[in-house]
């Protein structure tokens, strides 16, 4: 008996010690592989002793981590992607779950609003306090539509008011279920500006035709009243409805020079030009008119200016629109100036003269289409004068 109970006790201890040697001496290296897989780390070795079944977790855990630092690489590319698209963006990106707490933002919208704290996670009331805003985003959430809308917004970064169209998508999940919103802010400040230099483009221009028009029609229907109307009244009536059709064909040119301009075929043939020939050659062509008017001309180019690179007959059509001006608003024995000058590493070409002038006020809009100042406001200090 006693031998017995001694070699059941030799036998457990040499079961323990073995249990010991397959799971409990090989599970302590397990747990190291695994505490450095949770902190990222790559073990030393998934090499490890024991029997076959530590052996096989081990492998397993080998595998995981392949598979863990793949997923980790393939996240990473599509993080840095996503980043690199959010940073291009020119308009501005946020994005807020169904809390209202935002979860994403790009760089354009920390510039609308001036900012570069990190917003992620800060509700949206406190980092864009708009009415107009917070009930888009409410909208969005609540119907699970696309909303639109569109506001003007002060740019903080550039002090400046910026027309804004904000466009918002709800974010669902795979039960269909709205779980936040996605807010576009794009800007439409020169789409808005554009719009509103064509409506006053087709007034003015309506305007411009309206006056030849009328008079042309007002003399027809006095020459079909009257046939017998006599020479001198009828040379008389035929030389301002000459003149007006002039005036009409001239905006009609106009129009159409315009409408080359803006094609996406405008035709310009650029070429060196020296601007000295083209002041010389001006001056010549514009001798009669000068003459008539007793207006002296002064040219102020420097010999040794530079060629520079443009289209000689369009710029040639620009002096002549800008001359044309100078003699029809100076008095008589006034004087112009065609100046060209370095400056900035660039040619300047301005024509001036000593005629009625330009209002202040109407300065800002002397660029716009066919615009005209009131004659009856012209304030003769204002000199006129044109840089291109």
């Amino acid at each position: 008996m006693t031998w017995l109970s001694f070699s059941i006790v030799i036998a457990l201890i040499g079961a323990l010690a073995y249990t010991w040697r397959e799971w409990g001496a090989p599970w302590r290296e397990i747990e190291e592989i695994v505490a450095k897989i949770c902190r990222r780390e790559r073990p030393a070795t998934f090499l490890i002793g024991g029997g076959p079944r530590p052996r096989a977790v081990a492998r397993a855990l080998e595998d995981l981590f392949r598979l863990q630092s793949q997923l980790n690489e393939q996240l990473a590319e599509r993080s840095s992607g996503a980043d690199t698209i959010f940073a291009a963006l020119q308009d501005g990106l946020l994005v807020v779950n169904s809390r209202r707490r935002l979860m994403l933002v790009n760089p354009a919208f920390h510039t609308l609003v001036g900012s570069n704290e990190d917003f992620v996670g800060r509700p949206l009331l406190d980092v864009i306090r708009d009415p107009v805003i917070d009930r888009l985003i409410g909208d969005t959430l609540s119907t699970g539509e696309p909303q639109s809308v569109e506001l003007t917004i002060t740019d903080l970064a550039h002090s400046s008011a910026r027309r804004m169209q904000l466009n918002a998508v709800a974010i669902k999940n795979e039960a269909n279920k709205t779980t936040g919103a996605v807010v576009l802010f794009h800007d439409i400040t020169q789409l808005r500006k554009a719009d509103d230099i064509r409506r006053d483009f087709v007034a003015n221009v309506s305007h411009e035709l309206r006056t030849p028009l009328s008079i042309l029609r007002g003399y027809i229907e006095t020459l079909l009243e009257d046939p017998d109307t006599g020479p001198e009244e009828l040379a008389r009536i035929l030389q301002v409805m000459n003149r007006h059709s002039r005036r009409l064909e001239v905006l009609v040119e106009d129009l159409l020079t315009l409408a080359q301009l803006e094609s996406s075929n405008p035709n310009i043939q650029v070429g060196d030009v020296r601007i000295t020939e083209v002041f010389a050659a001006i001056v010549t062509d514009w001798a009669k008119k000068f003459a008539e008017k007793k207006l002296s001309v002064e040219v102020a180019a420097p010999s040794d200016l530079p060629l520079i690179r443009a289209d000689e007959t369009r710029l040639q059509e620009i002096l002549y629109n800008l001359l044309d001006n100078a003699v029809k608003y100076s008095n008589s024995g006034g004087k112009i100036r065609l100046r060209a000058q370095r400056r900035n590493g660039e040619v300047a070409i301005s024509v001036s003269d000593t005629g009625v002038g330009i209002p202040e006020s109407d300065l800002p809009r002397v660029f716009e289409r066919f615009y005209r100042a009131d004659p009856s406001r012209a304030v003769v200090t204002t000199r006129r004068r044109r840089d291109g």
